[in-house]
C-alpha cells in the first residue's frame, strides 16, 4: 500500500551545532523540552510539555523502531537509531537519537531523548531500510526521491 501527502514534504534541517533534549515520565509523557526541540519541531514548549513524546512520530517510521527503543529500555539498556520526526506544520527532521533511562537511588524514574543532526548520505539509507521495513511488515508506505540541491 502507498500513500501521498505533500504536507510530509518539507524538511528541516537541524543545525549542526544544535542537540535537540527532551525528557519523559515512565508512560512516555513529555516532561522537559529544551528551546532547541521546540524551534526544530515548530512546537511552542507549553504544546509539548504533557503530550505523549509520539506527537513528533512521523508515519514514515516503521512501528518495529519503537518496539525496538521501549524493549531495550525495559531491559535497563540506552537506545539508539536514527528517527525521522515530525513537525507540527507537517513537515519532518532527521535525527540520531540516543535514549536512555534516568535512575534515582536505583530506581527508573524518567527517561531522556539526546538527538543530533544527521548527514544526507544516513538520511537517504534510512529512509530506504525504513521503507523496506514498513512493506515488509505491510504498513503503509510511500515513494519519496530524495534529490541533492547544489
Amino acid at each position: 500500500m502507498q500513500y501521498n501527502m505533500s504536507e510530509f514534504m518539507v524538511e528541516t534541517e537541524v543545525p549542526h551545532d544544535e542537540l535537540i533534549i527532551s525528557r519523559t515520565d515512565l508512560r512516555g509523557i513529555i516532561t522537559y523540552a529544551n528551546e532547541t526541540f521546540c524551534d526544530i519541531s515548530g512546537y511552542e514548549e507549553e504544546e509539548l510539555i504533557g503530550k505523549a513524546h509520539n506527537i513528533v512520530r512521523h508515519p514514515d517510521m516503521p512501528s518495529a523502531v519503537f518496539q525496538e527503543l521501549w524493549q531495550t529500555l525495559q531491559e535497563k539498556k540506552q537506545w539508539s537509531g536514527i528517527v525521522k520526526n515530525m513537525r507540527k506544520d507537517g513537515g519532518y527532521y532527521w535525527v540520531e537519537a540516543i535514549v536512555s533511562g534516568v535512575y534515582k537511588d536505583g530506581e527508573l524514574v524518567e527517561y531522556k531523548s539526546l538527538r543530533s543532526p544527521i548527514d544526507y548520505e544516513t538520511k537517504l539509507k534510512s529512509q530506504r531500510l525504513y521503507d523496506k521495513m514498513r512493506q515488509e511488515n505491510s504498513e503503509a508506505i510511500r515513494k519519496v526521491i530524495y534529490e541533492e540541491v547544489e
